[in-house]
C-alpha cells in the first residue's frame, strides 16, 4: 500500500507561493473554490486544467496526481493482464501480435508472447 496523497496540488502551489485564487485566474476560472476542490480530491479537473497545473508548476500530472496515478495504474495493469490472458489463446495473427506488444508494455516484468505469424 503506498502512502502518497492524492495529489500535490496544494504543496506545489504553496512552494510557487501562490493563492488559491491567483492559480484559479491562471486557469481561467472566476474564483478559487475549483482549486480548493481540486487539492481536496472533491473533484476532477478538465484535461485543460491538468495542462495548466503541468504549465504553472512544471510538473506532469502523474507527478502531481501521483497517489491517482498510482490507483488508475494499478486498475489498468490487472485489466491489461485480463486481456493479456484472453489475447494469449487466440490464433496467431499480426494484429494478435501487435496487441500482445502494447499489452506487454503495461504490465512491468512481462516477458511480451510472440505468437507465430503463418
Amino acid at each position: 500500500m503506498s502512502n502518497k496523497l492524492p495529489n500535490y496540488l496544494r504543496t506545489h502551489r504553496k512552494h510557487a507561493a501562490l493563492s488559491q485564487e491567483e492559480v484559479a485566474f491562471l486557469l481561467g476560472l472566476s474564483n478559487g473554490n475549483k482549486i480548493s476542490r481540486h487539492e481536496h480530491s472533491a473533484c476532477v479537473p478538465s484535461i485543460e486544467a491538468l495542462l495548466a497545473y503541468e504549465l504553472i508548476f512544471g510538473v506532469p500530472p502523474r507527478t502531481l496526481f501521483a497517489g491517482t496515478f498510482e490507483k488508475v495504474e494499478e486498475r489498468v495493469t490487472e485489466r491489461a493482464q485480463e486481456l493479456l490472458a484472453k489475447l494469449a489463446v487466440e490464433e496467431p495473427s499480426r494484429l494478435t501480435s501487435r496487441k500482445l506488444v502494447a499489452l506487454g508494455r503495461l504490465i512491468p516484468g512481462t516477458e511480451i508472447l510472440r505468437h507465430e505469424v503463418p
